[in-house]
């Protein structure tokens, strides 16, 4: 078989998106605006939730959602110890502590029977990681956090669900992202999502430096001519609205796109059956996934050879793979502050060291996925 090139990951972008961001040149109006809007009440309505905020990233609607919730000095907040570093992150920036939980190997997400021992009476919120398009089991985590608040860290999980109820409407809020390894992008760009009224307002307001808006404006549309008042410390968190008309193009399309994902990832999994050292995603019909990426878990005692000399044989055939993500406890900065060891989370540990991702995306076409399939099972 030729060699064939075939990237991890490749948007989807065309005419379409041209001709929207050019509306938006045209009419001057490039900042938050009513393209963003559009986007917001696209996103929402998909998504079942009263708010969609459009913000600059997924990090940025994390940051938002602790803010919200009052998360600060002396509060804990749970986190999948496998998860993008962002997640961690922002519980930092908060002068918040992280607790990391441990992960299921099946799922990559929380493992529910591990959530318990995380728990403190200083515990603010719960990040619930919707790992690579698979929600969490959302049933399981809410029995064991009673009343603490559930943040979706749904950043790969656009258009994903559980049990009927799509993600960022499962928790008290929902952060998605839009980079370009996301199914939908805005090249850079992320959304919170929620059902309470309050939370809405308030990360409305923080988003665009804490300024508000008083109820004679609320009631008779913002005046130009009178400043809102600055009531609360915020930030600087508004999508643009170039990204915005990007955004109303790309939403449009997210369930073509997962439809179109999904039936390849059923051929991965069909093809790859074979291979008895290649464990390739397995969820119930009580899942909606969003395939943002498709992660396999090597078992290197049976398979032909580690899992980085693996990575290393696909690349020389134009084969891209990536680790599914980060294991946080074992990276330098958190074992340097906390003290934190590999074996700590060995699910988390073994997610690092075994995950691999391959090639799933929209612009592949037959014969790249054959191709994929093929230098598999070269190996």
């Amino acid at each position: 078989m030729e060699k064939r090139n075939i990237p991890i990951s490749l948007p989807v972008t065309g005419e379409a998106e041209w001709a929207a961001t050019k509306q938006c040149f045209d009419s001057g109006w490039l900042t938050s605006g009513p393209k963003v809007r559009e986007f917001e009440q696209l996103f929402a309505k998909r998504h079942q939730v009263k708010h969609a905020l459009a913000v600059t990233s997924a990090t940025t609607a994390l940051h938002l959602a602790l803010v919200a919730l009052g998360v600060g000095p002396g509060d804990e907040v749970v986190v999948p110890a496998f998860t993008w570093v962002s997640t961690a992150n922002v519980v930092l920036h908060c002068g918040a502590k992280v607790v990391f939980c441990d992960v299921s190997t099946s799922t990559f997400n929380l493992d529910p029977t591990k959530i318990a021992a995380c728990l403190t009476s200083r515990t603010k919120a719960i990040m619930v990681v919707h790992l690579f398009g698979l929600c969490a089991d959302m049933d399981a985590i809410r029995a064991i956090a009673g009343s603490i608040p559930l943040i979706e860290d749904a950043a790969c999980a656009a258009g994903s669900g559980y049990k009927g109820t799509p993600a960022g409407a499962l928790g008290t809020m929902g952060c998605f992202s839009f980079h370009p390894r996301k199914s939908v992008t805005t090249g850079e760009g992320g959304m919170l999502t929620t059902n309470d009224d309050s939370l809405a307002e308030l990360c409305s307001n923080l988003r665009n430096h804490g300024a508000s808006i008083s109820e004679e404006q609320r009631h008779h549309g913002p005046r130009p001519y009178i400043l809102p008042d600055f009531n609360l410390l915020g930030y600087n968190y508004r999508m643009t609205d170039l990204q915005g008309a990007v955004g109303v193009v790309q939403i449009q399309r997210l369930d073509e796109f997962i439809n179109e994902r999904a039936q390849w990832a059923d051929y991965y999994r069909r093809e790859l059956t074979g291979l008895d050292w290649l464990k390739t995603p397995e969820f119930s019909a009580d899942y909606h996934h969003g395939w943002q990426s498709f992660v396999t878990l090597i078992d290197e005692a049976k398979s032909p050879m580690k899992r980085n000399d693996l990575m290393e044989f696909l690349q020389q055939k134009g084969v891209s793979t990536r680790p599914g993500t980060h294991a946080v406890h074992m990276l330098s900065y958190y074992q340097r502050t906390m003290g934190t060891r590999p074996d700590d989370f060995p699910g988390a540990r073994d997610c690092d060291q075994l995950s691999m991702s391959i090639p799933l995306h929209n612009r592949m076409v037959a014969e790249d996925y054959a191709y994929v399939v093929a230098a598999l099972k070269s190996a």
